[in-house]
């Protein structure tokens, strides 16, 4: 554990901010959360720890608003979360342009202008588009999707704005991160909640592979980038654990761990664009820079997932109907 921080977190109300969220808390700092003025969801996620943080809420396009809560707060640490367009269905671009571009900008400024030490940038494995190999986090990007163009964009402009002004703003390239808390009809709480009751969601093909960190490990990462302080100011880390998990290995072992009988169905869906047989995570940069390595194995963390939810029936009500990512 680090001595006690004043830390800012935005995107707290989705999957992995809220576990970042409560990690902090756990650790005794003093947590500041970001959240959109007037946002129409209850944060579920964060209900647990609701009287242990102090809510900031900024209203969108109002760079002061911003800037007056970077004031009231003074962060040493900004962990920066937020951001739309990561599911199907958030489609909107201006929308995704405004939360993982422009904010991030916003964001940035602030951090400079109130003397933040650390500020941990969120990007994703989107960013390289489909390869067929792992790549290292200098290989030139490709994305596929919008959401991955505006986070390439955001990356880009925390390098730039490490190096100009000095300050540690390392970016963390997330692969498929799971766990507590994950986004209703994502394809994990979609399995567990469906094999309870001993049936299958709709699958894509069963060879479509992912590298699934568990979500734990994914908050060590952010953890250990704050803290870091020297080395490249602006750098890049792929978060993952180095072994991809097709559909159908994912499937078998939610077969096995809870019992379900009958077979599941693949290619009952379509696949998305970013589907590929072949996504895996090059972890050589961050487990010798940051000495992090992933705790929990694939099936670990699964059956961690499976007791939260199992130990969890009051948040059953929220994966019976697909939620906002906010």
């Amino acid at each position: 554990m680090s001595a006690k921080k004043t830390v800012l977190v935005t995107g707290a109300t989705g999957f992995i901010g809220a576990n970042l969220a409560h990690r902090l808390v756990e650790e005794g700092h003093d947590v500041h959360l970001l959240v959109r003025k007037n946002t129409s969801h209850f944060p579920w996620r964060i209900a647990d720890i609701y009287d242990q943080v102090r809510m900031q809420f900024y209203t969108p396009h109002d760079i002061e608003s911003i800037d007056r809560i970077f004031a009231i707060a003074n962060p040493e640490w900004v962990f920066h979360l937020a951001a739309h367009g990561a599911y199907s269905w958030q489609i909107d671009k201006q929308q995704i342009l405004e939360s993982n571009y422009v904010l991030t900008a916003q964001l940035l400024d602030a951090a400079v202008a109130h003397g933040v030490k650390s500020f941990v940038n969120t990007g994703t494995s989107s960013e390289y588009g489909q390869k067929d190999h792992a790549p290292k986090e200098d290989e030139p990007l490709e994305p596929l999707s919008y959401y991955a163009a505006t986070k390439a964009g955001a990356t880009t402009l925390c390098r730039f704005t490490a190096r100009a002004h000095d300050i540690n703003i390392p970016t963390l390239r997330l692969y498929s991160v799971f766990g507590p808390f994950e986004q209703p009809n994502r394809l994990m709480p979609n399995l567990i909640a469906c094999g309870f009751t001993g049936n299958w969601p709709q699958l894509v093909d069963e060879n479509c592979a992912h590298d699934f960190v568990y979500v734990e490990d994914a908050v060590s990462a952010y953890l250990l980038a704050a803290q870091r302080t020297d080395g490249d100011r602006g750098a890049v880390f792929n978060v993952g654990t180095g072994i991809q998990t097709s559909l159908k290995e994912v499937t078998s072992l939610a077969k096995d761990l809870m019992g379900i009988e009958s077979a599941p169905t693949f290619s009952s869906m379509p696949n998305r664009t970013w589907d590929n047989d072949v996504w895996v995570c090059d972890h050589t940069k961050v487990e010798t820079e940051l000495n992090w390595r992933p705790k929990f194995s694939f099936s670990d963390g699964f059956k961690k997932m499976i007791r939260w939810y199992r130990d969890s029936p009051h948040l059953h009500s929220m994966y019976k109907e697909p939620l906002s990512a906010d």
